[in-house]
C-alpha cells in the first residue's frame, strides 16, 4: 500500500472515532501517524521517522505490539483518548478496525494492584446518583444519596473510591463550584459523555440488558432514582469505548452511604489513612499492610477508607482475626499458600474481554488448584474449622471450582509459549484431532532427526549432517572433502567455507509436510484456546468470587499478624456511646519510637475533652490515636491497646492542617472555617470529632471566641464525642459551664530549666505551654532563646495587675473572665472582694479606683499591643504611687 493508502486509511479509522490519537496495527507493531506520531514522540520519547512512498513522505512512530499497553497508560495519564485500530487477517489479506477507544477509566493495566474506577454522577433536585465500575475487576457498585448535605456526602464518597474518569451528569456539568471541589479532592479525568446515556429511560434499560429484568428492584433501587441513571451513564460509556469488559460486569451491588462511616476527604488526608501527607510520612496502610496478594492490599486499603457500621459483620471479621491469632501455623500456611495466588478478579475481566494470553489463563488454572489445599489447612484446625475463615471457604461453589481446574489442567501445556499461535499451547490428549497431527508431526519430524545417519550409511558419506535454518529451511551438510561423492539428486544450494549444502526431493517434501502440520496445529490450538478462554470467561462470576474469597482470607490473615507482632487486643464493639480505651498506641508512631500509651475515657456524661499540654508534647498524637483506634475496630481489626471498648460512630471527622489549601492560595483560617463548618453541618450525636488548634488562624481573642462558641455549640447542639487540643488555656475554663466537658493533659516536668515531655495524658488542665524550650529544642539560636525567656518573664508578671497598698497589704488584680465575656477587677484586703466599678461601699482610694475603671473601659481588642503595653505600665506607676 502506498503512503497516501496507509495514511488514508489511518485518518479514516481515526475520524470514526472521539479519540485524540489513534495507535493502528501493522504486523508486529502498532503506528502512529503525521500529527499523531509527533505528538507521541514528544510525550514519550519515542524515536519519529520520515518514510517516503510513492513520492508521498509521512512521518511514522511505532510500539512493539507486545508493549503497547505501557505506552497507553502514560498517554492516557497524560490525558489523551487513544483509540486502537486491530488487524485482522482476512482470506483476502487483512483489515483493520478500531477496537476499543483507551481513557483513564477504561484502560486495562494487568500490572496495576489498585482499584481502577470509572465514575458517572448526576443530580436531580436534592439527590445524587452515583455509579462505580472497575473494569480490571467488574466490581459495580452504585449510591443515591439525598437532603441538604447530599453533594458533600457525593464528594466524600468520590474520595473514597478515587475514580481515575468522572461522567458529570447534564445538571452537574454548569455547577463549577462543585466541579471544582471534586477537582481539588479527587484526581480524575472529567469527561462529557453523551447527555441522552443520563436519560432515565435510556440508563433503566441499559441497567436492565446488562444484569437482568429486575435486577434493579432486588436491590433496592428506585428504576426511575439517580443511581439508576448514573448507572447506565456508566454502562453506556464502557460499552462505547470498545473495552470489551462488560462480560466481567456480572453482579449490580447497591449500597447505602449510611452503611459506612462518614471519613470526609479531609479526615483521610489527616489521618493518613491510605497516603501520608508528606514524602518522609507513613500511612497507616503501609504500616498494617501484610498482604500477599495485590487483590488482598486492594481490599484492605477499601476497608480502611471505607469503614462500615454493620456490628455483625464487624464481629464476623473479628472471629477470623482472633481464629488466625491463636493459630499461628496454619496462619502461616495460609499466607505461604496465598503467595501463589494471583488476582483472580482481574483475570476474570480480561477472560471476558478475549484478552486472557496463554500465561494468564496458567495463573486462572494455578489460583484455583490452591483452594483445595486452602480448605484442607482450615478444615483441618480446630480454631479455624468453624469461624467465618471456613464460613468463606465453604460458601464457594467448590464443585464448579474443581471442575473449572481440572478442565484447564487437562488443557493447557506445563510451559505454553506466549504466542497463541505458535503450537505447544495445548496438551496433546486433550482433543482428538490435535492427537493426530502432533502424532504426525513427531513422525515427521523423526524422519529428518534419522535422515542424516540413514545418508550417510547409504551413501558412505562420513561428514554428513541434517539441520534446519530460517533462510534455508531444512537441508544436508556435507564436507568439502566428499562432496564430490554426493549422489545425483542432491541440488546445492549453498556453499561454505569448508562444506557444502544441499536438499532433495523427498527432504523438500517432508519440511513441507512438517511446515503444514505445525499450521494446521497451531491454528487448531488457538482455537481450541479461545473456546478455553470463553468458557471461562463465561465462569467470569465463580472467578470472582474465589478471588473475592482469597483476597479476604489474605486480609484476616495480614491483620492476624500484625496483631500478634504488635500485641493488639480485640475490641468489645458496643451499641454504648462509649470510648474507652485503656494504655492506647498511635498504630503508626508505636513502630518508630517507645510509644508511651495512654487511656482514653468518653462516654455519655463524659463527651468532651479539651486537650491541653506543652507544643510537641504529643497531643495530637494522643487525639488521632482516638480516631485510628475507632476507624480500626471498624474495620473488624484489633487495636493498639491493652482493651478498648468501642461504640460505633457513624462518622470521624479532624480538623487539624491546611498545608496544601494554602498552596491553593486559601488562607489558613478560610480553610479552618470551611473544615470546622463542615463538622458543625455534618457531625452527629454519634459521630467522633477531632479538632485540633482551632481559631490559631486569626486574633487572639477572636480565635477564643470562635473556639468557645464552637465548643459550646457541639456540646450543646451536635453532642459528638469530642477531643479539642488548644494552646487557648483560657478554654480550660468549659469545665466549669458546661456538664460534659473535662480537661485532661500532656504531663511534662521542669527542673533547673529544663523539661521533660512525659509524653502521659492526666486529667485536668495544665497551666504552661513551654514554648520557649521547644524554640531552644528545635535549635533557635540562644540568644533569641534567652531573650525570649526574658520577655515571657515580663509578661507573667504583667498578666495580672497587682496593687499592693503601703500599709494595708491590699492586692487588687484584673483577669479576663470568658463566662461574662470581660474583665473582673478583684480587690483582697483582709480576703475581701470587689468588682471593678465598685459600689457605694468600694474601699478602694480614688486613685486606684481610676485605675481600676480605666481598666473596665479598656478595648483589648482594639488596642494595639505596644499602646496596651504602655498602658499597663503606666497604671503600674500609678499604683505604685509614682
Amino acid at each position: 500500500m502506498t503512503a497516501e493508502g496507509i495514511v488514508g486509511e489511518y485518518v479514516g479509522l481515526k475520524d470514526d472515532t472521539d479519540a485524540d490519537l489513534l495507535a493502528m496495527q501493522m504486523g508486529d507493531f502498532y503506528e502512529f501517524f503525521g500529527e499523531d506520531a509527533r505528538v507521541v514522540g514528544e510525550e514519550l520519547d519515542l524515536k519519529v521517522s520520515e518514510r517516503s512512498s510513492g513520492g508521498e513522505t509521512y512521518e511514522m512512530a511505532g510500539v512493539p505490539v507486545d508493549d503497547l499497553t505501557p505506552y497507553l497508560k502514560a498517554l492516557v495519564e497524560r490525558g489523551y483518548r487513544v483509540a486502537v485500530a486491530d488487524q485482522h487477517e482476512t482470506d483476502g489479506g487483512h483489515e483493520r478496525r478500531v477496537s476499543r477507544v483507551v481513557t483513564p477509566g477504561t484502560l486495562v493495566d494487568p500490572s496495576g494492584d489498585d482499584a481502577q474506577y470509572l465514575a458517572a454522577a448526576v443530580r436531580d433536585g436534592g439527590a445524587v446518583g452515583l455509579a462505580f465500575v472497575d473494569i480490571t475487576t467488574g466490581r459495580f457498585r452504585v449510591t443515591e444519596l439525598s437532603g441538604a448535605d447530599a453533594d458533600s456526602r457525593a464528594l466524600t464518597e468520590l474520595y473514597r473510591f478515587a475514580p481515575t474518569e468522572l461522567l458529570p451528569g447534564p445538571e452537574l456539568r454548569g455547577d463549577d463550584a462543585f466541579l471544582d471541589r471534586v477537582r481539588e479532592r479527587v484526581d480524575a479525568t472529567l469527561t462529557l459523555h453523551a447527555t441522552e446515556a443520563f436519560a432515565p429511560g435510556r440508563a433503566r434499560h441499559a441497567v436492565r440488558e446488562q444484569f437482568g429484568e429486575n435486577t434493579a428492584a432486588s436491590v433496592g433501587l428506585d428504576e426511575s432514582g439517580q443511581a439508576v441513571r448514573a448507572a447506565g451513564a456508566a454502562l453506556s460509556y464502557v460499552e462505547e469505548t470498545g473495552v470489551g469488559a462488560l462480560a466481567s460486569v456480572t453482579r449490580l451491588q447497591s449500597y447505602g452511604a449510611d452503611d459506612h462511616v462518614s471519613v470526609d476527604a479531609t479526615t483521610q488526608r489527616n489521618l493518613e489513612l491510605t497516603e501520608p501527607m508528606t514524602d518522609a510520612g507513613v500511612s497507616l496502610f503501609s504500616t498494617i499492610d501484610h498482604t500477599t496478594t495485590s487483590a488482598g492490599g486492594r481490599l484492605l486499603k477499601e476497608w480502611l477508607g471505607r469503614p462500615i457500621r454493620r456490628r455483625g459483620e464487624l464481629e464476623a471479621r473479628q472471629d477470623a482475626v482472633t481464629a488466625l491469632s491463636a493459630d499461628a501455623m496454619t496462619r502461616e500456611r495460609l499466607r505461604e499458600l496465598l503467595g501463589g495466588a494471583y488476582d483472580l478478579e482481574r483475570l476474570a475481566s480480561r477472560a471476558a474481554s478475549g484478552s486472557l494470553d496463554a500465561p494468564g489463563m496458567l495463573r486462572v488454572r494455578d489460583t484455583l488448584g490452591l483452594v483445595p489445599d486452602l480448605a484442607e489447612a482450615v478444615e483441618s484446625s480446630p480454631r479455624l474449622a468453624d469461624s467465618p475463615v471456613a464460613e468463606a471457604l465453604a460458601d464457594l461453589d467448590r464443585e464448579a471450582v474443581r471442575d473449572l481446574h481440572a478442565e484447564l489442567r487437562e488443557a493447557l501445556a506445563a510451559d505454553p509459549p506466549k504466542t497463541l499461535t505458535e503450537g505447544g499451547l495445548i496438551r496433546p490428549d486433550y482433543d482428538e484431532e490435535l492427537a493426530e497431527l502432533v502424532e504426525a508431526h513427531d513422525e515427521a519430524v523423526e524422519w529428518i532427526q534419522t535422515l542424516a545417519e540413514r545418508e550417510s550409511e547409504k551413501h558412505g558419506i562420513s561428514r554428513l549432517s541434517v539441520d534446519r535454518n530460517k533462510t534455508d529451511g531444512y537441508y544436508i551438510q556435507v564436507g568439502k572433502s566428499e562432496a564430490e561423492t554426493v549422489p545425483d539428486h542432491y541440488e546445492g544450494i549453498k556453499t561454505l567455507k569448508n562444506s557444502e549444502r544441499y536438499v532433495h526431493p523427498e527432504l523438500e517434501e517432508k519440511e513441507r509436510e512438517i511446515l503444514r502440520l505445525e499450521e494446521r496445529r497451531g491454528d487448531l490450538e488457538y482455537d481450541i484456546f479461545r473456546e478455553l478462554r470463553d468458557e471461562v470467561g463465561e465462569r467470569a462470576q465463580l472467578l470472582q468470587d474465589v478471588g473475592r474469597v482469597l483476597a479476604e482470607l489474605d486480609v484476616y490473615a495480614a491483620l492476624a499478624a500484625h496483631a500478634v507482632r504488635n500485641d493488639w487486643t480485640r475490641p468489645e464493639l458496643t451499641d454504648d456511646d462509649v470510648l474507652h480505651v485503656e494504655a492506647g498506641r498511635h498504630p503508626v508512631v508505636e513502630q518508630s519510637v517507645e510509644f508511651v500509651p495512654n487511656d482514653l475515657h468518653l462516654d455519655r456524661e463524659r463527651r468532651f475533652l479539651v486537650v491541653t499540654g506543652p507544643n510537641m508534647s504529643g497531643k495530637s498524637t494522643y487525639m488521632r490515636q482516638a480516631a485510628l483506634v475507632t476507624l480500626l475496630a471498624q474495620v473488624g481489626s484489633f487495636v493498639p491497646a491493652d482493651s478498648a471498648r468501642v461504640g460505633l460512630v457513624d462518622g470521624v471527622f479532624t480538623r487539624v492542617g491546611a498545608l496544601d489549601e494554602l498552596a491553593q492560595g486559601r488562607s489558613t483560617f478560610m480553610v479552618e472555617m470551611q473544615e470546622l463548618s463542615n463538622i458543625l453541618h455534618s457531625a452527629t450525636e454519634e459521630s467522633l470529632v477531632i479538632l485540633d488548634e482551632v481559631g490559631r488562624g486569626t486574633a487572639t481573642y477572636d480565635g477564643i471566641s470562635i473556639a468557645w462558641a464552637a465548643t459550646e455549640y457541639l456540646h450543646n447542639e451536635v453532642r459528638a464525642k469530642t477531643l479539642f487540643a488548644t494552646h487557648y488555656h483560657e478554654l480550660t475554663g468549659l469545665a466549669d459551664h458546661l456538664d460534659r466537658v473535662a480537661n485532661v493533659h500532656v504531663a511534662a516536668e521542669e527542673e533547673d530549666g529544663d523539661v521533660t515531655f512525659l509524653r502521659t495524658v492526666e486529667e485536668g488542665p495544665t497551666d504552661r505551654s513551654y514554648g520557649v524550650h521547644v524554640a531552644d529544642l528545635a535549635g533557635v539560636p540562644e540568644p533569641v532563646v534567652d531573650r525570649a525567656r526574658d520577655v515571657l518573664d515580663r509578661l507573667r508578671r504583667e498578666k495580672a495587675i497587682e496593687a499592693k497598698g503601703s500599709s494595708s497589704g491590699e492586692t487588687v488584680q484584673a483577669v479576663f473572665d470568658l463566662g461574662s465575656g470581660g474583665f473582673r477587677g478583684e480587690a483582697n484586703a483582709d480576703g475581701g472582694e470587689s468588682d471593678v466599678g465598685g459600689g457605694e461601699g468600694d474601699p478602694l482610694d480614688p486613685a486606684r479606683k481610676s485605675v481600676l475603671e480605666e481598666l473596665r473601659g479598656a478595648d483589648v481588642n482594639e488596642t494595639p499591643p505596644v499602646e496596651l503595653m504602655a498602658k499597663v505600665q503606666e497604671w503600674q506607676r500609678r499604683l505604685d504611687g509614682e
